[in-house]
């Protein structure tokens, strides 16, 4: 804006700008107060005019974000960058500034996304505070420095996609693609918490496959690995919501069913039965399952697997292919 054609009003405005913009460069000259982080990413300081909504800041942020200074209006206001903020960004870091000014914070601090020009986010981890006061105590101007942290947000997401990975890599059973035993031990001794603290039912159902050796010895391992592998997958998807259910061991496998009580949980178990039983796992072979059922009644974890197995064995017994209770 050329200055000879700014009214007297608006000069006078300008001056206070540019005077309170003095005092906070010459107070971060004189006492060296540059709230500095030893990271990378510097984009430089910026300053808030409350008072006249303007914002200084050094032109790598706008670099960051893909624009060049002539695209900027001629007076940015605090909303150019608020109203680019990522929707899950935008509240907590207005409550961030807004509690410093109310005075419930010492210093206003936040990490959130901007919408660069091309559509993407870039990650910025921001501090300021209030540097200048009106007369009445509202504050007039706040000082600050922002940094470029995109880079290290990625790498912090690259390495939580790889723990998660590593993580269902260490909870599956390699063959089945199912819970190995110790995740769905884990998952039980948690269930088993669950329902003594919230008083809920909970079932447990241990399956074995019928003649599994005679599989084996008659058709080989491999075709045997097939028939693990597919039933395996026939249990996972006659399940429910919160039902889990993971290799045991060996053709063993355990199904933890929360909030079930043993009726229940048994008519779950005939439905795997029976879709087993008429699964044709190649040329007409079938198998079929045995389960032993047991509702929760205060045991420990051990406990209950043990006497959902004597339900099991019982099943056995019986002829097979069917489940006990």
């Amino acid at each position: 804006m050329e200055h000879s054609k700014m009214s007297k009003k608006e000069l006078l405005r300008k001056i206070d700008e540019l005077e309170m913009l003095n005092r906070e460069l010459l107070r971060e000259k004189e006492s060296e107060t540059k709230l500095d982080f030893a990271w990378t990413g510097n984009l430089g300081h910026w300053y808030w005019n409350i008072i006249s909504n303007t914002v200084v800041f050094n032109p790598l942020k706008i670099i960051v974000l893909g624009y060049t200074m002539d695209e900027l209006p001629e007076s940015v206001g605090y909303r150019f960058f608020t109203d680019r903020l990522h929707p899950e960004d935008h509240d907590a870091t207005m409550e961030a500034m807004t509690a410093h000014l109310r005075g419930e914070r010492k210093v206003y601090e936040a990490e959130y996304r901007i919408q660069a020009k091309d559509g993407s986010f870039k990650w910025f981890h921001d501090r300021g505070k209030i540097t200048q006061w009106n007369q009445d105590g509202s504050p007039a101007f706040v000082a600050g420095i922002v940094f470029d942290i995109t880079e290290k947000k990625e790498r912090e997401e690259a390495l939580e996609r790889s723990n998660e990975n590593l993580r269902v890599t260490v909870d599956t059973d390699a063959l089945t693609g199912i819970r190995n035993r110790k995740a769905i031990m884990g998952e039980l001794e948690s269930r088993v918490i669950q329902a003594s603290i919230n008083k809920t039912p909970l079932t447990v159902i241990m399956l074995d496959i019928d003649h599994f050796k005679r599989v084996n010895d008659t058709r080989g391992h491999m075709f045997g690995d097939k028939v693990l592998k597919e039933v395996a997958g026939i249990l996972a998807h006659t399940l429910r919501g919160l039902d889990t259910v993971g290799r045991y061991g060996g053709e063993e496998f355990l199904v933890i069913l929360p909030n079930t009580d043993a009726d229940n949980a048994i008519a779950v178990a005939e439905r795997m039965r029976m879709n087993i039983e008429k699964f044709d796992f190649g040329d007409g072979f079938h198998v079929t399952i045995s389960g032993g059922a047991k509702e929760y009644k205060g045991e420990d974890e051990t406990e209950l697997i043990d006497a959902a197995d004597q339900n099991l064995y019982a099943a056995k017994n019986k002829g097979r292919n069917q489940i006990v209770g």
